[in-house]
């Protein structure tokens, strides 16, 4: 039976490091989003209110995708961001600067209604949550060209939508981790709680590919 843990948050907050963590720690496969594929995103960055629509359509698409062979997979996943943050943080972001005007929308909204209808949910659902200068400061570390001139209003907005999407999430069990200090990368004491509090949600799973 699968059982599938999703790993929610802002960019910055740690998620594809605890991706690789649960993955090296309980020998389970790990499912990362496909950005670097995405065509539209040079384009997007160049001219925001041209290709918005277009580039979050294409994210929707593979992220269905993702999420389908998500649902065919066997034994414990774990997924690197949701459909759920393609929508309901990152495109509405764009609709509300005005980047994604009401009648392509109204499209993109559609679509992603009936795409809910396909998938199954995560069984558990990791939200990561650190401060907006801890951010900043991971974001100008790990070097990644396209985000080291991301405005800082953005990053707040999208902070702002992360809060309100991960409090009126109830689609399964929630578990919500303060990255600020927590070093899951190299720190044992770190690491054994985030599994011990993992493991109280998901125990026989888990426990079993662990050995405890």
């Amino acid at each position: 039976m699968r059982k599938s843990i999703a790993i929610s948050g802002n960019i910055g907050t740690g998620k594809s490091s605890l991706v690789e963590f649960l993955a090296r720690t309980y020998g389970i496969a790990p499912f990362y989003e496909p950005n670097d594929e995405n065509p539209y995103l040079p384009s997007f960055y160049e001219d925001m209110r041209r290709w918005a629509f277009h580039s979050q359509i294409y994210f929707l698409s593979n992220k269905f995708r993702l999420h389908q062979a998500l649902d065919r997979a066997q034994g414990v996943v774990v997924l690197d961001r949701t459909i759920y943050e393609d929508a309901e943080v990152f495109a509405t972001a764009l609709h509300q600067m005005r980047r994604i005007d009401k009648r392509d929308w109204q499209t993109y909204w559609r679509f992603y209604q009936t795409i809910l209808d396909a998938i199954a949910p995560p069984d558990l659902m990791i939200y990561l949550r650190c401060s907006m200068r801890t951010l900043r400061r991971r974001i100008k570390l790990r070097g990644r060209a396209m985000e080291q001139d991301i405005p800082l209003a953005y990053l707040k907005r999208l902070d702002g939508l992360y809060e309100q999407w991960i409090e009126a999430y109830t689609l399964s069990e929630v578990l919500v981790l303060d990255t600020e200090e927590l070093d899951y990368v190299s720190d044992l004491v770190h690491q054994i709680d985030v599994m011990e509090r993992i493991e109280a949600i998901l125990p026989t799973e888990l426990r079993e590919r662990s050995g405890t």
